[in-house]
């Protein structure tokens, strides 16, 4: 009974006035594979009690050190730079190079949280973690949306400030972080 969506080629057959359907692609109507995949990793979340208040910790209003976990190369850690030496050229920035899309991107954000609080256990203190990128499609901000990256996120000892995408984009990451910011400038403290 659900509806679909399908891409297909379409064949005619003139003898008798059919046609012959070969679907290539199905999702569901209206919602999409990543929307009801984002929909079912948020309820499941939100059910274990990962988005609530009680477990946010406090973002420091005057960081000494940030870390921040996104591309070296992207546009939004230059903004964040920019920003966070504007407002205090006395804190310190700590980059963590990540892939923030495709293959391997979940995989490099986890890790680099990981390393985050691997770093600041160690005695090079970080006061808050920035964890992001810059806007695009939903396929590029789809590792923001995976279970492992919101597990991390809520693990970190460090505060997490999620800041991927525009303001209009939503992900996984930002419920379950410390804070949300609607930009990577905007999270730059």
């Amino acid at each position: 009974g659900k509806k679909i969506v399908a891409v297909c080629d379409i064949s005619p057959y003139s003898k008798n006035g059919t046609y012959s359907l070969s679907i290539r692609h199905i999702e569901v109507a209206g919602e999409g594979d990543l929307a009801a995949e984002f929909n079912r990793i948020k309820e499941k979340l939100e059910k274990e009690g990962l988005f609530d208040k009680k477990y946010k910790k406090p973002i420091p209003v005057f960081p000494y050190r940030v870390g921040v976990v996104t591309s070296s190369t992207g546009a939004a850690i230059e903004d964040i730079r920019k920003i966070i030496t504007a407002k205090n050229d006395l804190t310190d920035i700590i980059i963590f190079p990540t892939a923030v899309q495709g293959v391997g991107a979940v995989r490099s954000i986890c890790e680099n949280i990981k390393l985050a609080n691997r770093l600041s256990e160690s005695g090079i203190h970080i006061d808050t973690l920035i964890v992001g990128r810059g806007g695009g499609s939903p396929e590029d901000l789809a590792a923001f949306n995976d279970e492992e990256v919101a597990r991390a996120i809520f693990a970190s000892d460090i505060p997490v400030i999620s800041a991927v995408g525009h303001e209009i984009d939503f992900t996984i990451a930002d419920f379950v972080a410390d804070k949300r910011a609607a930009t990577p400038t905007g999270a730059a403290p």
